[in-house]
């Protein structure tokens, strides 16, 4: 075969200018190297199956939690309102003025809980700022 780039006969030299075999040789021993280091820093297969099913479970958890403090926020602020108008007769403000406030008390806590807002009282670091905790 004239014009082919690889060798024509076992033995002789391919396109880079070395023998088929030693090109081989010099794969197969990268591959070997390479499979060797994906299994260093692979986890054990039982622990990452395990890992995997109490990442869903806690996911499950927190997601149950961050609703449940949505809906408490929502119906503290709706038994406030109706509490309020039964008191003072002043149906239906006081529950449409508490309701509004519990809903937004319940974002609060949702998004305090997953780690969007700071919690009160807690100053967030400033850029700049090079304090530690033993400051």
């Amino acid at each position: 075969m004239a014009g082919s780039d690889g060798p024509d006969e076992p033995g002789k030299t391919g396109p880079g200018g070395r023998a088929a075999s030693e090109g081989d040789g010099d794969l197969e021993r990268r591959r070997r190297d390479l499979e060797a280091s994906l299994a260093a820093r692979r986890p054990a297969g039982r622990g990452a199956e395990q890992g995997s099913a109490r990442g869903g479970v806690a996911g499950y958890g927190q997601a149950f939690r961050l609703s449940s403090e949505f809906i408490a926020g929502i119906a503290v602020g709706a038994g406030l309102g109706w509490a309020i108008d039964s008191f003072l007769g002043t149906s239906p403000w006081g529950l449409i003025i508490f309701l509004l406030l519990g809903f937004c008390a319940g974002v609060l806590n949702v998004l305090r809980s997953a780690g969007m807002v700071a919690e009160a009282g807690l100053k967030a670091p400033e850029k700049g700022d090079r304090r530690t905790d033993r400051d």
